[in-house]
């Protein structure tokens, strides 16, 4: 795999997949990816300059990963995504909390239902990331930020230094030795910002200046036993689901064999197994 290099618009509209694949996730994504997002989106959510009482819109929010660090954070939070399913995990979560002032919508990114200049923060962490006319989707935050306001956008770096995904394709392979991986040409969604200057440069064109491209944060994830990696990845995206879809129950039972070996081959002492991904955090002004 490599890097993009270029800043085409791509829109693969035949890998998004529908809300109701998201919302068969939801359970094992508010379970096993959400609770380590906090962290580094906290990180996020300061270096943009968020502060208690702002109003803050989260784009594709799924459960929250980064509206629910915002609400902790006081500010005043509403949370969008096109899968009921994920939004009610995080209205669970804000119940849970007794977070004040946090609430959901239903709403499709290139579309959002919402009057202009009215979010002092708009962001989206790992969710326009994925839709396939990301162009309009930052239109669209910028459109509904107000002015002077700022809007983050966190996404995956570069594909080659991934390691859950190096990992998981490596066993899916030891099985199912014609396996490709994942493309590369045009790459997946996931990574259409993988490339720093690209996200700088879209960030840019959908009218917010000052732009800054932070490389300095990971995703650490840290796995006890290849059970632990199999579930995050299936709770982490519906195409983990599809790739792993032929597989009998055999092939499956073998392939977290192989991660289990993996991930003993990795940690050290009795500590997990720390898997990282690069991060690209871009913040734009109004």
């Amino acid at each position: 795999m490599s890097t993009v290099k270029a800043n085409p618009v791509t829109h693969h509209d035949d890998e998004v997949a529908p809300p109701e694949a998201w919302d068969a996730i939801a359970a094992g994504y508010d379970t096993f990816v959400a609770p380590g997002e906090a962290g580094f989106a906290t990180e996020a959510l300061r270096k943009a300059g968020l502060k208690a009482g702002e109003r803050f819109l989260d784009v594709a929010a799924g459960p929250g990963g980064l509206s629910l660090p915002a609400a902790r954070l006081g500010a005043r939070v509403l949370a969008t995504d096109w899968s009921a399913a994920m939004l009610e995990r995080f209205d669970a979560r804000v119940r849970q909390e007794g977070l004040a002032d946090a609430e959901s919508r239903v709403m499709d990114a290139h579309h959002l239902d919402l009057p202009d200049d009215r979010f002092d923060v708009t962001g989206s962490q790992f969710g326009v990331m994925l839709v396939p006319d990301q162009p309009q989707a930052l239109r669209e935050m910028v459109r509904v930020t107000k002015p002077g306001g700022r809007v983050v956008l966190i996404a995956y770096g570069s594909p080659d230094e991934i390691e859950f995904l190096h990992f998981f394709v490596a066993a899916l392979q030891a099985v199912v030795p014609d396996f490709e991986g994942v493309p590369d040409d045009p790459p997946p969604l996931e990574f259409q910002v993988s490339d720093p200057e690209v996200l700088r440069r879209r960030l840019t064109d959908a009218g917010l200046r000052d732009v800054t491209v932070d490389t300095s944060l990971t995703e650490d994830l840290r796995f006890r036993t290849g059970q632990e990696l199999w579930d995050w990845v299936l709770g982490s995206n519906p195409i983990a689901t599809t790739l792993t879809a032929d597989l009998t129950d055999e092939q499956k039972t073998t392939v977290r064999e192989v991660l289990d070996g993996m991930i003993r081959e990795r940690s050290t002492g009795s500590g997990p197994a720390v898997l990282t991904s690069p991060l690209n955090i871009g913040i734009g002004h109004k």
